[in-house]
């Protein structure tokens, strides 16, 4: 794709599981992810009790999080968003109840989903293998937080 084309808003919100969102891919440097995205607005650095060192930053316009672990030398590895645009499979989801998000995914063939109920009222569907944990606030998706795939050897699966 060349740099100056402005990608659809489609593709732009497209969730692409274990790949990226839109023009953000897993495993692009800080470098890349400014000349796509800008300066974020904040960038939150990890707390020293936490396990993994990590960068997080924030376009709160856009409503993004951006996750770099340190480990991974500090490369794109998670991805939050809550942007109402959000697309899985190509569907716009934010606001979905957990079944049609259910439904979404066994239709994609992804039937190994775990429901967990939070402390703050949310509640979780969570993907393990997929890597995504979508979030819901009174049976609408609020927002969705998805990774790089990582293998049973724990080995991080970069997207070629």
């Amino acid at each position: 794709m060349s740099t100056n084309q402005q990608p659809s808003s489609t593709e732009e919100n497209e969730i692409i599981l274990g790949t990226g969102m839109g023009p953000l891919r897993f495993g692009a440097t800080m470098d890349e992810v400014r000349a796509l995205m800008g300066e974020p607005e904040e960038i939150e650095e990890s707390e020293e009790e936490d396990e993994f060192e990590h960068q997080a930053w924030n376009y709160l316009e856009e409503g993004y999080s951006l996750y770099f672990d340190r480990e991974d030398d500090y490369r794109l590895s998670c991805i939050e968003t809550d942007h109402p645009g959000m697309r899985l499979y190509g569907e716009l989801i934010h606001g979905q109840s957990p079944e049609q998000i259910q439904e979404l995914m066994r239709k994609h063939g992804l039937e190994a989903s775990e429901v967990e109920k939070m402390d703050t009222g949310e509640t979780r569907v969570s993907y393990e293998k997929e890597m995504i944990d979508l979030y819901f606030d009174e049976d609408e998706l609020q927002f969705v937080n998805f990774g790089v795939f990582i293998s049973e050897d724990l080995d991080v699966q970069w997207p070629a």
